[in-house]
């Protein structure tokens, strides 16, 4: 009978094995949904094919789109972790995950089958055991959730140890009251000697308690010689964590040191004649940054993951050396850092956004890699609007040659077809003309100066406010650039730089009485009133009473030189130095306009006769101002009107109108961006009004104040530790023996002419002892042999 039915075991076996390879070698399954009952048959099968084939039924309807419901599975789906199918287990459990939370009651009753996969005997059913138990959230098995993590911290597969790891943050979230058994948990596995145990340990530390920097101290060195072997996640997870460390553990120490003296200095040294000086006296000394051992080591230990395939790492990197040694390490993370430009669109734009970042802080560094931020036809504005602004940070620090590549590079781009491609040139050209050199800044004006004879008024507009910014800096050096731009008034169109040639000439109305031109721009602006825009015809109005301003100051101004002069006393000055006419020639006035018989037409006449041609110019705009249809042009004249309503009162309107104006300044675009730290979210897409950030963001901690660090004794591993973590390194058997016979030779020492006299003369003695003792011996044989015989 036992043969009959293992017969027919094996027939059923090979019937099944010829079933599968039908099934695999024959067409396609049809991927048509099942109805429900028969996908529940397939659940309630003994066959691992078709319970497999259910499952995927199941998960397939989970993830459709849109989503199927598969909550009537529920029950169904859990009986099958009673089968001893090792195939179904993780589909079972990512149904489990995925709607425990909707039917709890229903999910506890698989709890204690999962607790009982924690004592498998493979360690991957271990461990998916201990997520999946950690995955499911309810509430109420918090406890059995810490005691699983608790198995899983001591277990000897470091597979599940990891897995733990990674459970702690999902059972801190499920339960916030398991945080202190959880951190005693994290405690164990950050000192794990398996590298990716403490990768996932340091994940698991950043989500739940980074403020516990205690934890790290007694592994920090351990953790700095694993970083190397970690994954990505981990390695940026121990990036993190390690900048905050060292500048709350770390104080910043310097010390001044003697410059290094340049090339040219040494040849010039060299071949004058120079005195004996006092050194001390004519050194330049400069403050160096001075690292801390442990901080060292963790800069060391770093720097090979520039050469990292992940991006996010060499940044990383990069915000490490930038915040923690600018000085002696950062130059290393500036290649790597270029060299993300040639990567995908997405990440060549975050790339750019940190590499402004870090041009903000030391331009000079990215000298070598001038041309790796030339522009390209193809490109997103967001990439070439970020590349300009390198481009103009770069460009004070560069030679000759590579400025003037940059400004042919400028001037190309400035006469493209698009607007805003064109704007950002010119603004460019405009930062790069900031240069201290005065021949670069001159290049850049006359480049722009250029730009005003185009057909294009997007350009012409730009270039004109750019040159008036330039002005502005040094408005002495530019006198002659204002009466060349005047010139242009009659063929520029562009109602923009027409404003600002205008404003710039009100501006330098009262600068050169010798070579004034602004009247007479006055003039013949005047008589094109009607056409100009509103925007022009504000500046109109403003330059009107910019020249009548500067005429009654210098009219006043001489009358009271020459009231000084005569010692007259018709005329009283006030305390403020305006000139007022007295009673008696307000009444005689009166008098003479009561009592004539001229006609008010008459009048006017009389006194335009008498007035001068920039009263009545400043009369006429403020007449022409009074009909224009724009009421914030007719408001400004009201006030310019009240402003200079007493000819011999015109300290407020020069208060004013003829205020020095503030030098313009046209930082860089990311100047607004420059308290965010480097590789952050808030870099790239947060606000540009303030350095709050996003919801999250964190900003780089302080440094330690020096004599508040914790005890440097506390970073020192025991004897154990320190043998705990090495590389997998082979070793030959020769090299092996030469160890053992190198360390026999140290223990061994060589031997003095007193020590082998002492060793011959202990060797004698020996020798004596051992003949007394034997004589001694013999005399005793022959007493007894004696004692013998007499008997």
């Amino acid at each position: 009978m036992e043969s009959i039915s293992r017969i027919s075991s094996m027939l059923e076996t090979a019937r099944d094995l010829t079933l599968e390879a039908a099934r695999d070698a024959g067409p396609r399954k049809s991927t048509r949904p099942l109805p429900a009952p028969q996908i529940k048959k397939l659940l309630d099968s003994r066959n691992e094919r078709d319970v497999l084939d259910g499952l995927r039924r199941v998960i397939a309807m989970q993830y459709a789109n849109p989503p199927q419901p598969t909550l009537t599975f529920f029950a169904t789906v859990l009986k099958t972790l009673s089968n001893p199918f090792p195939s179904t287990r993780p589909l079972v459990y990512n149904y489990l995950i995925h709607h425990a939370e909707a039917d709890p009651d229903t999910a506890l009753l698989s709890i204690n089958t999962i607790q009982k996969s924690l004592s498998d005997s493979n360690p991957r059913v271990r461990a998916m055991a201990l997520k999946t138990m950690a995955g499911i959230k309810v509430p109420v098995i918090s406890q059995i959730v810490s005691l699983a993590i608790k198995k899983g911290v001591s277990d000897l597969s470091p597979i599940v140890r990891k897995a733990a790891a990674l459970a702690c943050v999902k059972c801190v979230r499920l339960d916030p009251t398991t945080k202190p058994q959880v951190e005693e948990y994290l405690a164990t596995l950050l000192a794990d000697k398996q590298y990716y145990v403490a990768g996932a340990a340091v994940q698991a530390f950043m989500e739940i308690c980074p403020e516990r920097l205690d934890l790290i101290h007694s592994a920090y060195r351990r953790l700095c010689q694993m970083v190397v072997d970690m994954d990505e996640w981990g390695q940026l997870a121990l990036i993190r964590l390690m900048t905050v460390y060292a500048r709350r553990c770390f104080p910043q120490r310097s010390k001044r040191v003697k410059k290094i003296q340049t090339q040219e200095q040494k040849t010039k040294d060299f071949y004058e004649d120079i005195e004996a000086k006092d050194e001390d006296d004519e050194a330049i000394f400069e403050d160096v940054y001075v690292d801390d051992p442990d901080l060292d080591l963790l800069l060391r230990s770093i720097q090979s993951l520039l050469q990292s395939r992940n991006a996010a790492v060499i940044v990383a990197v990069a915000r490490t050396y930038l915040y923690l040694s600018p000085t002696n390490y950062l130059h290393h993370a500036i290649g790597p850092l270029v060299a993300l430009l040639r990567s995908p669109q997405d990440v060549q734009q975050v790339a750019l956004y940190n590499v402004v970042q870090v041009c903000l802080h030391d331009p000079i560094l990215f000298v070598p890699y001038l041309r790796h931020f030339l522009l390209h036809p193809s490109e997103s504005p967001d990439v070439w609007r970020l590349k300009l602004e390198a481009l103009t940070l770069i460009f004070p620090h560069c030679g000759s040659d590579e400025q003037e590549l940059v400004l042919a590079e400028l001037e190309h781009f400035s006469r493209a077809h698009d607007t805003a491609l064109v704007r950002e040139s010119v603004r460019a050209i405009g930062r790069c003309a900031q240069s201290p050199n005065a021949t670069t800044s001159r290049r850049c004006l006359s480049l722009l100066l250029k730009q005003i004879h185009s057909p294009d008024q997007n350009l012409v507009g730009e270039a004109i406010e750019v040159v008036r910014h330039l002005i502005q800096r040094s408005p002495d050096d530019h006198r002659r650039t204002v009466i060349r731009l005047a010139k242009n008034l009659d063929t520029l169109t562009s109602p923009m730089a027409r404003a600002s040639i205008i404003w710039l000439v009100g501006e330098f109305a009262g600068a050169d009485e010798d070579n004034n031109i602004a009247a007479d721009v006055l003039r013949i602006l005047v008589k094109g009133y009607a056409d100009e825009d509103d925007e022009v015809r504000a500046q109109i109005v403003l330059l009107a009473a910019k020249v009548y301003l500067h005429y009654l100051n210098a009219k006043n101004a001489k009358q009271k030189a020459i009231g000084a002069l005569n010692g007259s006393e018709d005329k009283h000055v006030e305390g403020n130095g305006s000139l007022i006419p007295s009673a008696e020639e307000d009444i005689e006035g009166l008098r003479e306009n009561t009592f004539s018989n001229t006609t008010p037409n008459q009048q006017r006449e009389s006194a335009s006769k008498k007035a001068h041609p920039i009263e009545l110019l400043y009369l006429h705009t403020l007449l022409l101002a009074r009909y224009t249809p724009s009421y914030s042009i007719r408001d400004r004249a009201r006030l310019l009107r009240g402003l200079l309503a007493v000819p011999s009162s015109t300290e407020l309107a020069s208060l004013l109108l003829l205020a020095p104006k503030p030098v313009p300044q046209a930082p860089s675009p990311s100047e607004s961006r420059r308290g965010y730290a480097l590789g952050s979210a808030s870099l790239v897409i947060g606000s540009e009004s303030g350095v709050s950030g996003l919801r999250g963001y964190e900003p780089i901690p302080e440094w330690v104040k020096e004599g508040r660090e914790p005890d440097p004794k506390l970073r020192d591993d025991s004897g154990e530790a320190k043998t705990e973590y090495a590389p997998n390194k082979a070793v030959s058997a020769g090299q092996r023996l030469d160890d053992a016979l190198k360390a026999e030779t140290v223990t061994r020492k060589e031997k003095t002419l007193d020590d082998w006299l002492d060793e011959e003369e202990g060797e004698t003695e020996e020798d004596g002892e051992e003949y007394e003792e034997t004589e001694e011996e013999e005399e005793s044989d022959e007493e007894e042999e004696t004692d013998d015989d007499s008997d």
